[in-house]
């Protein structure tokens, strides 16, 4: 019996890179060839070696197709049906993800993929099934390629996610807090990433663009923005391209979405989106991604199953470390809802039992994070 036999491979994404490659070794053997348009871009595919080779996407002539099967190439072809490329090289852009929007016509490319997925989100067929995990898997890709993991699982950049209710207002005293939190959190070196829809998922990425300014800007920065509170205002993304108008040097943060909540806007200060079918690994990945720590505004549901998810991680160090829990918001969490008590009883003698902490204000979340690192298991 021949045994299967983890393989390091290499993504290959681009025809310059392809050459390179190929001049320096001369050989695909092992690698993974994505989303390259081989009808403009001949090669002689008789002169290379191919083995356990995979194309993703690709687009070739016939001639050179046939070459490639008879050699033991895995091709994958993209469905011409699919409002989607699962096979991406790269994470989305709000800009990307916008194009074809106006206020009166919404044509965009993020509302065409929702639609898609609506009309089979319950049932897809196998195909849809299986595009739509490759899709996610490319995202996967993309992620780990942005934030630079190491053999043991820790990333180059100093993640720290902001969970928080998706329903908070522009103009609520939570939103221009969080904000402030992922301004300082970005200042000192922090990369902060969100869920990447509206409220305090916004403030997050909204106080990371702004933190090459200062405190008084991102005050006006909410300002402008509560000309349209709510994401279901008239207005909603027109203050926010105002605010990137004025605004236009910002620093880099992530956000992590979902079509599953498709009827949620992608907020537009986010600089990398790692949009995702399905809402499960959606939600994995967010608090996987976040080594650094994890900041809990108020939130509802979604956001203490959130808290219980990340608990859960940390009680199992489920990804090689423990991470810092902060809890933004004595009230929520120590009197309307109890729920940091609960979490403290839970990891009683655990190692992350040090990494919780409770907070009022964007300094304590900041001196405790500074303090207080991920812990190797």
């Amino acid at each position: 019996m021949v045994k299967f036999r983890p393989l390091k491979d290499r993504y290959i994404k681009s025809i310059k890179s392809l050459n390179a490659f190929l001049e320096l070794r001369g050989s695909l053997a092992n690698c993974t060839l994505v989303d390259l348009d081989f009808t403009a871009n001949v090669v002689d595919w008789m002169q290379v070696q191919i083995e356990h080779t995979t194309f993703l996407g690709c687009a070739f002539r016939s001639v050179d197709e046939m070459i490639l099967r008879e050699k033991g190439a895995f091709i994958y072809p993209r469905h011409p049906d699919l409002a989607y490329n699962p096979y991406r090289k790269a994470l989305y852009t709000w800009q990307e993800l916008m194009e074809g929007f106006s206020p009166e016509n919404d044509g965009s490319l993020d509302l065409a993929i929702f639609q898609q997925f609506s009309e089979c989100r319950y049932n897809p067929s196998i195909n849809e099934a299986l595009n739509q995990r490759i899709h996610d898997h490319a995202i996967d890709e993309a992620l780990r390629s942005l934030l630079k993991y190491d053999a043991e699982g820790m990333t180059e950049k100093r993640c720290i996610g902001i969970m928080g209710g998706h329903g908070t207002k522009r103009s609520d005293d939570c939103y221009r807090k969080v904000a402030h939190t992922a301004l300082m959190l970005t200042q000192a070196g922090f990369f902060v990433a969100s869920g990447g829809g509206p409220g305090i998922m916004e403030a997050a990425n909204l106080g990371a663009w702004m933190a090459n300014y200062t405190a008084a800007d991102l005050n006006v920065a909410i300002a402008i923005l509560c000309r349209a509170p709510h994401f279901n205002d008239i207005g909603y993304f027109d203050a926010a391209k105002a605010v990137l108008a004025q605004y236009p040097d910002g620093r880099e943060s992530l956000a992590i979405p979902t079509w599953y909540y498709g009827h949620e806007p992608s907020n537009l200060f986010a600089t990398a989106i790692a949009k995702y079918f399905s809402n499960s690994i959606r939600e994995d990945t967010l608090l996987a991604v976040s080594l650094h720590g994890v900041v809990f505004a108020p939130g509802s549901a979604g956001t203490t199953q959130e808290i219980f998810m990340e608990a859960t991680q940390n009680h199992y160090a489920t990804f090689n470390y423990y991470s810092p829990m902060v809890f933004l918001g004595r009230n929520r969490y120590e009197t309307e809802t109890m729920i940091y008590a609960l979490v403290q009883q839970l990891s009683a003698g655990q190692p992350y039992h040090e990494l919780l902490h409770l907070a009022d204000e964007a300094e304590e979340v900041l001196d405790f994070l500074l303090r207080h690192g991920p812990m190797k298991r």
